[in-house]
Parts: structure tokens; sequence; C-alpha cells
């Protein structure tokens, strides 16, 4: 089982932070109060920058990179997605979308030029939009071309991890009163749907999180936020691509999750999550578990190899590494 070696603060500051990707030697970050920013991750430098669109304080849950550009879309009406130099110093809008519904969720690349974002429902479908042109230009698939949902199915700004993208792949989780895994195999065109056994039918229940090791091995994670310690129905493995889910780790390990990965080089098998219990790891797909951590102040995880990771979350982005 994987143990914390060495843990330092690279940012501490008084933040909320639920999305990161991690680019070359920087950690992109984007937080509350309307500020975005990177940290390097071999010296003290930063910077950050609040963003004003109408006097609007957004809140930035999304974020991704290609090698061109940076990319942050906020929660809440209007959303509001930019795009940005590497430095951050220059910006453009790329994408806005009014209605009162409005709550985008997640975004992912899979090349320079393909990306996809998804949000709660303002119609009778998951708020899904695409670009095909390195995000100059993004457009809204049509409800015609999806899944429906039930009423109260929508998705949660928990760490940017409602989308996981493998080869042409994509994957799209929801919770709620619904907790399922949207999945098309050909970058958005077509879609279906899965269903999984994770806690769901009240509004803070389902899936938080997902993360795939391949193409037919994935988790998922959550539970029901308003009962933090709840480790039952929150934790579900797939190994032929989402079609179906087992749930793992009844009764044990931790609660609540915000943020599942699965560590690199580790076959599908070892796992880190964050969440109301702390932090936890597991070596053998989500059996069984070890808090390796109590601080649950973290929301978000991404790894830089198979024994670092950086977890952001509640006024800090820590490095943390872990024994193999």
């Amino acid at each position: 089982m994987p143990s914390i070696v060495k843990m330092d603060t690279i940012l501490s500051d008084k933040i909320s932070i639920r999305a990161i990707v991690v680019d070359g030697d920087k950690v992109y970050y984007g937080a509350d109060k309307k500020r975005i920013g990177f940290k390097s991750l071999l010296n003290a430098s930063k910077f950050e920058r609040a963003i004003s669109y109408d006097s609007l304080s957004f809140e930035f849950r999304s974020c991704a990179v290609t090698n061109n550009y940076v990319y942050f879309l906020n929660v809440g009406n209007p959303a509001v997605l930019y795009r940005f130099s590497k430095d951050l110093k220059v910006k453009e809008v790329v994408y806005t979308e009014k209605h009162e519904k409005v709550f985008y969720d997640s975004m992912q690349f899979w090349n320079d030029l393909e990306g996809i974002a998804v949000g709660d429902p303002t119609d009778n479908c998951m708020s899904i939009i695409t670009t095909k042109d390195g995000g100059k230009t993004w457009n809204k698939i049509p409800c015609s071309q999806l899944p429906s949902v039930v009423d109260g199915e929508a998705a949660f700004a928990a760490s940017n991890t409602n989308i996981v993208l493998k080869g042409n792949s994509v994957w799209i989780v929801s919770g709620g009163k619904k907790s399922r895994v949207f999945y098309s195999s050909d970058k958005g065109a077509t879609w279906t749907y899965y269903e999984t056994p994770i806690v769901q039918g009240e509004a803070m229940t389902g899936i938080f999180t997902a993360d795939f090791h391949n193409e037919k091995i994935g988790f998922v994670a959550g539970g029901n936020y308003e009962k933090q310690t709840q480790n039952f129905q929150n934790k579900a493995l797939t190994t032929d691509g989402g079609k179906t889910w087992k749930l793992v780790g009844e009764n044990t390990g931790f609660g609540y999750a915000s943020c599942v990965q699965f560590f690199p080089e580790s076959n599908g098998n070892k796992l880190l999550s964050v969440g109301g219990t702390g932090v936890f790891a597991s070596n053998d797909k989500g059996t069984t578990w070890t808090q390796l951590s109590a601080d649950n102040s973290f929301h978000t995880i991404r790894f830089l190899n198979k024994t670092t990771a950086i977890l952001a979350g509640k006024n800090k982005i820590v490095r943390m590494q872990f024994s193999e």
C-alpha cells in the first residue's frame, strides 16, 4: 500500500481550488473570487489574476490545457469560457451561455484541437459543448442527439473530474436523483448511457468523480455529500469500459469523495482519493483502502508521475510524494 513519504505546500492562501491541471513545470488553477493562476513546481514563482466580466464574481471550477492555450470555465449563469495564453496575460472569451439553469462542471481536451465541457441540464439533457478548432469556437450538442435526463439528474463541480477521455472515448458522470455514466466512443458524435449502483435519489447523492486507467478499467466515487462518513454505495469499478459497474470497498475506506485518480503505471490497481474523510489509497482496484491522512480539506488531485501527486483544495496546493 502506498504511504506518504514527503509533503510540501507549494501554495498557501485564503482560496478555494477545485480545478487544477499540470503542464510541464506549472500547476494551473481555477479558484473562487474570480481568480486564476499558476504556480511553478521548480521555484517560488507564481502568477495570479482576477478575471472581471460585467463586474460578476466568478468561481472557476473547470480548467484544461493544450500545447498553446489554457482554458477556464466558470460555474453559474452566465457561463463564460476563456482561452488564455500560457502566461495567462492574454485572454479571449470563446463561449458564453446565459440561462437560469446554466452551470458547467468540467472540461477536458483530447488533443490541441478537440475539447469538451459538460454542465447541468438547461433542458432535458446534460449540457455538452465541444470544440474542433482548438477552443476558438464551441457548439452545444442538441438534446435530440443526447440521452434524456431524469428530473433532478445533474453533475457536481467538485474536482473537474466529471469527464474522462481515453483514445476517442469520453465518459461523463452524473449525480443527484439519478447517477449514471454517459458514454461516447466517437468524441461525442453519438451517445449511450449506463446505469450505476452508486447511491442516488437525493439532490446531493451520486457520482462526484471518475477516472479511467485505460478504455476498459474505470472507477467512480462520490456518495452522499450530506452524510460525509457514509462509506457504502460510494465506490464502483468497471472492467468493461463502463457498461457494468460493481460496488467495491463497501463499509470500508473513505466516505464522501470529491476526487479519485489512478496512480500512473500501476496497471489500474492503485487509486488515490480525497474528500470528506481524508486522503485514502488502495492497491487492489478499490477493494481495500488505507487512510494516508485525515486532512479533509483537499478537493482535487492530479498526478505528476507514479509517485508524485498535486492535491488542491481549501487554502492550499500541496505536492505529495508516495512510496511505491
